[in-house]
């Protein structure tokens, strides 16, 4: 083949290349670095409550300060406004007016889990258990026999609400929900993956010794004494706890060579983290950089703090009004990046996915063009333009990226909070780190990937 031909296959056809040989030493060094950052946010961040709580902490530590309707709000101000503790929304205030538009980045920091029943003690066989009910898409059988955490939070009826953290300590016990062993699992085993364990088995074991009196329920009597002696509760105060059972386990690299990350709720806080980690270097941007951190994503976004709440408008409906800029007109002129994670390519199941044009590891920031299922039921599936804005930002900043897609045509499919800011009149495209594993209660991403999304998110709030 001649130079000339060669050269003509290089100017158009559209050649991906592996992630590691597009960057030099010293960028690998900046992507560890950045990813040691993450690791440790996520084992901060057990529940949604945990990662607004710990990004508060940060971002308060970066000149950031509560949103008050009033207060000034100059070029390069840095406020937050938290939603009930569950949700958080960040803005560092550009040059412009907010009528010119905002540049948005929405991740989600729920996860999937059990949640307790709102009376989950009880006694079986003298050994104590609490129920649960299981939040989000999860393969159930995953989750037994894995060390578990208690992590959430009790208000009492005088109001008082009480931080309960069980399990993260390395000296404190762990949980789990028991398995059957495979010599008398004949008939278990015959069943679907969705029947190996239905819902209502997914009980924790919590106690087995019981209380020294004669009545009933010793054991149970024994765990409630325990948590009464340490937290002041009483088994009615569950009615009014949010109680959330996590896996147990650390934050850790993967693979000899140590490039990938594993851990509990890569989706989506790897995503929530790169915004943050972004929006910390934002000083004075042209357009207001904003980071959304919403909760109940993995349920379809609704309550006071998901993404169809009226808290996003709210706060900035606030900040156009200290400009007397029209809602509206901001929204129309805005452009989010819906920041969540898509699958990654695996080896192992080849068969739902289309390898042409599914995201691979190690291949950089997924940009998903549309999500939802089958016929793109559900899915915000942006325009060609938006897609055509990100590919210049990312061309121009040197960010490694692909195009992504959520497995096979009528495999499945799923969905963002994509079509709901697209809704409020915003032009939006989802885009993130692809996931080994996703919803499992231990999911892998890649080092390179989670670097180059947090490239892409600065690209997107400084560039734009």
């Amino acid at each position: 083949m001649s130079e000339k031909e060669t050269g003509r296959r290089d100017d158009l056809f559209y050649q991906q290349k592996n992630g590691y040989d597009c960057i030099d030493l010293d960028e690998r060094l900046k992507l560890e670095a950045y990813c040691d950052g993450y690791k440790a946010y996520l084992d901060a961040s057990r529940t949604e409550r945990e990662a607004v709580r710990e990004a508060i902490r940060q971002a308060e530590e970066r000149g950031f300060v509560p949103y008050r309707r009033g207060m000034a709000l100059e070029p390069g101000t840095k406020v937050y406004k938290d939603i009930r503790g569950k949700a958080l929304i960040l803005a560092v205030l550009g040059q412009e007016t907010l009528e010119q538009g905002a540049n948005i980045a929405a991740a989600h920091v729920d996860a999937p889990r059990l949640d307790l029943k709102q009376l989950p003690l009880y006694e079986d066989s003298e050994l104590c258990y609490f129920k649960t009910h299981y939040y989000g898409g999860i393969k159930k059988y995953q989750w037994l026999a894995i060390p578990l955490e208690l992590h959430g939070v009790v208000t009492k009826k005088d109001g008082e609400t009480i931080d309960l953290v069980i399990g993260q300590d390395p000296e404190d016990p762990k949980f789990v929900i028991t398995d059957l062993l495979p010599h008398l699992g004949k008939d278990q085993m015959a069943k679907t993956a969705a029947e190996v364990i239905p819902g209502e088995g997914l009980n924790l074991l919590i106690g087995s010794v019981p209380y020294a009196d004669e009545g009933a329920d010793r054991v149970k009597l024994a765990v409630m004494s325990l948590l009464n002696d340490r937290y002041g509760i009483t088994e009615e105060d569950f009615l009014s706890a949010e109680l959330e059972a996590v896996p147990s386990f650390p934050t850790s690299d993967i693979g000899l060579d140590r490039s990938l990350i594993g851990g509990y709720g890569h989706d989506d806080r790897v995503c929530a983290w790169a915004e943050l980690a972004a929006i910390y270097q934002v000083d004075t941007p042209r357009r207001t950089a904003v980071c959304i951190l919403t909760d109940k994503e993995e349920v379809g976004s609704m309550g006071v703090s998901g993404m169809q709440s009226q808290a996003f408008e709210s706060f900035m409906a606030d900040l156009c009004e200290a400009q007397d800029v029209r809602l509206r007109d901001c929204f129309a002129n805005s452009f989010c990046v819906s920041a969540d994670v898509c699958n990654g390519f695996d080896p192992n199941f080849p068969e739902v996915s289309e390898k042409r044009n599914g995201a691979k590891l190690n291949y950089g920031m997924g940009i998903c063009k549309f999500t939802g299922s089958r016929g793109k039921s559900g899915s915000n599936d942006a325009s060609a333009e938006v897609v055509g804005t990100l590919r210049r930002i990312f061309a121009d900043n040197k960010v490694v990226w692909q195009m992504a897609e959520l497995g096979k045509v009528d495999q499945g499919g799923g969905g963002t909070v994509a079509l709901f800011m697209a809704n409020r009149d915003i032009d939006t495209i989802d885009a993130g780190v692809p996931v080994l594993s996703m919803h499992a209660p231990y999911e892998i991403v890649s080092k390179f990937d989670c670097y180059m999304t947090y490239k892409g998110m600065l690209s997107f709030y400084k560039d734009r």
